[in-house]
């Protein structure tokens, strides 16, 4: 008996959580030093409680300090056999506000968060109003400059395809390549609440925000068109606008191959519906 329990621990499952954070609440997804509040940090803590074993969670994508997730994914290992619901609401008892899993299932062996994702899907929210709503303070950027949402629709529309994005890359970006293939992008919204959608196989660092940066420069006149294509054939950080606010930033998504079978999570009821 004591060798068939011996051996039953030695087989690992690989499970996969799908989960959605407030990212104002911590210094973004990557654990840093003890004591300072990050999602890894908080959710591996937490899975290991449940486990009963030191847990560690591979992400499809890190998010930065301040950048919200509908959905991220991240896949671990573990000996310790528990049922799906322990995975969702006995971690969830042990996250703090601002967190949750909503959902798990178990997987392939081979399966990976990160480099299985084919696709990556994020939404920035913008406010353009005179004075910011103190409601929407860490969810959602805010410009005091009226927009237009035609330009900046075509603006966009310029970034589909494989290019270099280097003009909207940070300093401190470790890709290995500039270069990334976007799939499509959408400016849609009001006068007052829009929201910029980009769906890609991959991003830099800081790239939404740059992006995001640049089209509201392009939405209020400060550049046309014409010069933000120039902008992405110039390859070059130092030309064009600064980084925009994290607020607004959710990543909405991630795609996988059908086999996984991995949920797709519908965006919140207040984000499908902005006018």
């Amino acid at each position: 008996m004591a060798n068939s329990v011996s051996n039953l621990q030695l087989i690992k499952q690989r499970w996969i959580l799908v989960l959605s954070y407030d990212g104002s609440r911590f210094f973004g997804w990557q654990k840093q030093a003890e004591g300072i509040p990050t999602v890894q940090a908080e959710l591996e803590s937490a899975i290991s409680k449940i486990a009963g074993e030191n847990i560690s969670v591979t992400v499809a994508g890190r998010t930065d300090t301040g950048v919200h997730a509908v959905a991220q994914v991240v896949h671990f290992d573990t000996g310790v056999f528990r049922p799906p619901q322990a995975w969702v609401r006995g971690v969830n008892a042990y996250l703090p506000d601002g967190v949750a899993v909503l959902c798990a299932q178990t997987t392939q062996p081979h399966f990976h968060a990160r480099f299985d994702a084919f696709g990556r899907r994020y939404r920035y929210l913008l406010q353009s109003a005179p004075v910011r709503s103190p409601l929407m303070k860490g969810r959602a950027g805010w410009t005091h400059l009226p927009l237009n949402l035609e330009r900046m629709r075509q603006a966009a529309a310029l970034l589909v395809g494989e290019h270099d994005f280097s003009s909207f890359r940070a300093a401190e970006c470790q890709a290995k390549s500039p270069v990334k293939t976007i799939y499509s992008t959408e400016v849609g919204g009001g006068a007052e609440w829009l929201y910029f959608d980009i769906h890609g196989n991959a991003f830099l660092h800081h790239m939404v925000r740059n992006i995001m940066g640049a089209l509201v420069y392009v939405g209020c006149g400060r550049l046309d068109v014409g010069q933000f294509a120039d902008l992405i054939k110039e390859r070059s950080r130092l030309k064009a606008p600064p980084t925009f606010m994290s607020d607004g930033l959710y990543l909405t998504g991630v795609d996988y191959p059908r086999e996984f079978g991995i949920p797709k999570i519908q965006l919140p009821y207040w984000m499908r519906n902005i006018r």
